[in-house]
């Protein structure tokens, strides 16, 4: 496993992975394995954030209005559109000829 430095080389990324431990205090009580896949660096930072409050809940529900208030238990639901018949792509068209 990679240490979060060289997983998530932007300081940004590094930030939105690990705020359920910094705004809830427990950056410094745990260590944490975590494995993720799929997707881009944005949304596998998303996704550990996540994950980790969704971890901190299970060790103490008393923090759930302070990482419910933050957003961090919402899932985001966006997925690929599926491609349609008779387009290119999900949503492009095929362009029009008028002659």
């Amino acid at each position: 496993m990679a240490p979060v430095e060289n997983y998530f080389p932007m300081e940004s990324l590094r930030v939105v992975a690990t705020q359920p431990l910094t705004v809830t205090g427990n950056a410094e009580k745990f260590d944490a394995q975590i494995s993720v896949s799929g997707g881009g660096p944005s949304g596998q930072a998303g996704a550990v954030r996540h994950g980790l409050a969704r971890a901190l809940l299970t060790v103490d529900p008393n923090l759930r209005p302070l990482l419910k208030a933050e957003g961090f238990l919402t899932r985001d639901a966006r997925e690929r559109e599926r491609k349609k018949y008779g387009q290119p792509g999900a949503r492009k068209r095929f362009q029009y000829s008028k002659r």
